[in-house]
C-alpha cells in the first residue's frame, strides 16, 4: 500500500510515541525527514548527544560512518538506519588504502613511529581503528586546527586522511607546509601529508561562482565549508564547519546577503531571505538524500514487529581502537 507524505508522517509520529526509539538526523537530510527527528546536528554532535540518550534504539538518518560512530561510542545501543547510505569521501579510503599510505611514507624514509595519523570523522570505523592503533585520533572540521596543533607538539609527521582539502586548508591557516600523496612533493619537507580524498559536493563550488556573486551583489559575504578547495576558502569571508556556518549565518543582520558553499538542504533552511547557494548547480548530497519518509516508517515498523532492519554492527577489535581514536579527540 502506498501512503502520502502526510500519512507517513502520522504513522511515524505514532510509532515514535509508542516505541523506545530516538530518531536522529544530520543537517543534510531532506526537510521532511529532518523535521521529524528528535535530535539533529552534524556527525560528531549526533554521536555525542546519543551517548546520553536512554532509548533502546537509535534510528539514524545519515550515512554509514555516522551510524558506526554512534555504535562505537555507545556499543550497548542498538543502532538502525533507514538507509545504510555510503559517504563518497569515506568510501575513498579503507584499511588497505590506509596501509598503502603508511607504506608510501615508509618508502620515502619516514618510519611508522615518526607518523602521527589523524582521520577526519568522515571515515569508516576500520580506518578510525587503524588510526587509533597507530596512536592517532579523529578530528572534525570544527576542531581540526586544535587537533593538529596538539599533534604537532609530538614532533611527528602528520598523515591526514581522507580529505585533502580540509588538511590543506588547515595547513594554510596555520602557515604549515602540506602535500598530497600521489602529487609532487617530498613528504620529509611537509608538516602534513594528505590522502587524496575529497567531498564531491564541496568540489562543485568554483572561484568563478564567488566572482559572479560579488559582481551581482556588491558587499555580499561568502561563507564556505573547509571541505571546499583551498582556492575557494582563500577567497571566502568566512570558513567553518557545518555548525560554525549555521551560527555565523543566522547571526548576520537580516539585510546582509550571503552566499554559502555547502550542501543545499542545510543552506535552504538557514534564513528566509538574503541567503544564496554558492553554485550554478544544486549542491545536493546524493547519499544523504537517499533516506525517505517511507524508509523511516519501514524501519520503525520493523522495530515494532520485533525484526529490526539495517542494524549497524562493528566487530570488537574495530570498535575498541576506533573508540580510542574518537576518545582521544573528545579528551581535547
Amino acid at each position: 500500500m502506498t501512503y502520502s507524505n502526510e500519512e507517513l508522517k502520522e504513522k511515524i509520529i505514532e510509532l515514535k510515541n509508542r516505541l523506545s526509539v530516538t530518531v536522529v538526523a544530520h543537517f543534510y537530510q531532506r526537510d521532511e525527514v529532518f523535521e521529524l527527528a528528535d535530535i539533529t546536528g552534524d556527525s560528531l554532535e549526533l554521536a555525542k548527544k546519543t551517548m546520553d540518550d536512554d532509548a533502546d534504539f537509535v534510528l539514524f538518518c545519515g550515512v554509514a560512518f555516522m551510524g558506526q560512530s554512534v555504535k562505537v561510542l555507545s556499543p550497548h545501543k542498538r543502532v538502525v538506519m533507514p538507509k545504510i547510505a555510503c559517504c563518497a569521501m569515506a568510501r575513498m579510503i579503507d584499511s588497505l588504502y590506509y596501509d598503502d599510505s603508511v607504506k608510501f611514507l615508509n618508502d620515502r624514509g619516514i618510519a611508522s613511529e615518526d607518523i602521527l595519523p589523524i582521520t577526519y570523522i568522515n571515515s569508516n570505523a576500520d580506518v578510525k581503528a587503524k588510526v587509533g592503533e597507530m596512536g592517532g585520533m579523529v578530528c572534525t572540521s570544527s576542531n581540526a586546527k586544535k587537533i593538529i596543533t596538539k599533534a604537532l607538539g609530538e614532533g611527528k609527521k602528520i598523515l591526514f586522511v581522507p580529505d585533502r582539502c580540509l588538511g590543506q586548508n588547515i595547513a594554510n591557516q596555520m602557515g604549515l607546509k602540506s602535500m598530497v600523496i600521489g602529487q609532487e612533493g617530498d613528504p620529509k619537507e611537509a608538516d602534513i601529508i594528505c590522502y587524496d580524498g575529497f567531498c564531491s559536493v564541496h568540489q562543485l563550488f568554483t572561484v568563478e561562482d564567488i566572482e559572479f556573486y560579488r559582481k551581482k551583489f556588491p558587499g555580499i559575504l561568502i561563507a564556505t565549508h573547509p571541505e571546499c578547495d583551498p582556492a575557494i576558502c582563500d577567497a571566502s569571508d568566512f570558513v567553518g564547519s557545518t555548525s560554525q556556518l549555521i551560527k555565523y549565518i543566522t547571526e548576520l543582520p537580516e539585510d546582509q546577503k550571503v552566499a554559502v558553499g555547502t550542501e543545499f538542504n542545510m543552506v535552504n533552511r538557514l534564513r528566509p531571505k538574503n541567503t544564496y547557494v554558492l553554485s550554478s548547480t544544486k549542491p545536493e548530497c546524493p547519499t544523504m538524500n537517499e533516506t525517505t519518509l517511507e524508509d523511516v516508517y519501514l524501519t520503525l515498523k520493523a522495530i515494532d514487529d520485533g525484526a529490526p532492519i539495517n542494524e549497524i554492527e562493528v566487530d570488537e577489535k574495530t570498535q575498541k581502537w576506533a573508540k580510542i581514536a574518537l576518545e582521544r579527540m573528545l579528551a581535547l
